[in-house]
């Protein structure tokens, strides 16, 4: 199918301060139009990676974050900034949110498509959360509650800004239809095309049968050292079976966890992407106790063979296939995480067909889903055709 021709592309995103998982999606984009600047309130180029040479266009605030270096206090003033950004010009505006992203308002005549990682869970879910991760204070959390209760209302309002949402996952197109009452597609985020590629440095390995076959020696997890995480689950496991147990991230929370660990767990700190495949083709399983709204760890692990132990929810019901690639356990609790893996070590694990599923999500398909997906919105709009999802 043929589509009219997009020239003039822009992408907007919350705020670039690291390269995390919404930064990955960011990169697609950036692939797909290299020649599209990227609006964004606050942004660190130097923790980038491949965006840290993007056309990266910050807001009025990022003098302040350049005094503070914390984005989260400039919180309630982003949407304001965002609103106050200049986009006239373009016939596509692609915005990356999971907090303020999508607020930015596109000028008439400019298709505005959001890839929505989640709604605000600042405002909506996981207020208590924020106000506990980030150190609030007791004195001002008054009112820092009542600037998120300013957000909910503006979150709402923005959310009817934007012409298609894209889900990232069917749990997070739940919760758009829920919370803004609006349809969307879904498109998972791609799994990088180095963990799909064969590993040239595995550890040394233990047990008979061939390497597919062999026992890796431990366990692992990756991710942001942040209570939501809920690490401290396996580390009360590591504890109590002697569980060799590796984690790989940093974060706020490291230093809680480090107490709680005993001798079988070890912390390896921040993990460079080049090293990633190896760690996780070379490990028994990956846990993943947290709810996401999106599982791109779990992606990661399964690319490079290795089976997952995932909490039943969220993203990770999309990414796993239960006895093929993985098993879930249902509650976020040490006894429930015990018994997962005293059933995936009944279990034979084929790390080929581990590896076939997770190609389904990779760069290739993500970029030419979407594509055809901003493509065909794009033609619509275009001819006057186009239904707001």
């Amino acid at each position: 199918m043929r589509y009219a021709v997009i020239v003039k592309v822009a992408v907007t995103a919350d705020w670039l301060v690291t390269y995390g998982g919404a930064e990955h999606v960011l990169a697609e984009f950036h692939a797909l139009y290299p020649d599209a600047p990227f609006f964004t309130t606050v942004a660190r180029k130097q923790a980038l990676g491949p965006l840290k040479n993007a056309d990266i266009r910050t807001s009025g605030l990022q003098k302040w974050y350049n005094l503070i270096k914390q984005h989260q206090i400039l919180l309630p003033w982003m949407p304001r900034a965002l609103e106050d950004m200049d986009v006239r010009g373009f016939q596509v505006l692609i915005s990356s949110s999971h907090a303020v992203g999508k607020g930015i308002i596109a000028p008439p005549g400019t298709l505005h498509v959001c890839y929505c990682h989640t709604p605000m869970r600042y405002a909506w879910e996981m207020e208590e959360e924020y106000l506990r991760d980030f150190n609030v204070p007791k004195l001002i959390r008054g009112r820092v509650k009542r600037e998120l209760s300013k957000l909910r209302r503006w979150d709402m309002t923005s959310a009817q800004r934007v012409d298609l949402f894209i889900a990232n996952s069917t749990t997070t197109q739940e919760r758009i239809r829920r919370l803004y009452a609006r349809d969307s597609i879904v498109i998972p985020p791609p799994v990088g095309d180095r963990f799909l590629h064969p590993h040239p440095n595995p550890l040394p390995q233990t047990g008979e049968g061939g390497p597919e076959d062999r026992v890796r020696g431990y366990f692992l997890a990756v991710g942001r050292l942040v209570p939501y995480k809920r690490f401290d689950l396996l580390i009360d496991l590591a504890n109590a079976l002697k569980l060799p147990l590796k984690i790989a991230g940093r974060g706020q929370d490291e230093a809680r966890l480090k107490r709680m660990a005993g001798p079988t767990v070890e912390f390896l700190g921040f993990i460079p992407d080049d090293e990633l495949p190896s760690l996780y083709a070379n490990a028994e399983a990956l846990f993943f106790p947290q709810y996401e709204d999106a599982g791109i760890v779990l992606l990661e692990a399964q690319a490079c063979g290795t089976p997952v132990i995932a909490y039943r929810a969220g993203g990770a019901m999309d990414a796993v296939v239960e006895g093929k690639t993985g098993i879930f356990f249902a509650d976020q609790t040490t006894d429930s995480l015990s018994q997962a893996l005293e059933r995936f070590r009944t279990m034979t694990w084929d790390r080929a067909n581990i590896r076939a599923h997770a190609a389904k999500f990779s760069q290739e398909a993500f970029r030419r889903k979407m594509q055809q997906a901003v493509n065909g919105a794009y033609e619509e709009f275009k001819t006057g055709k186009f239904a707001r999802r």
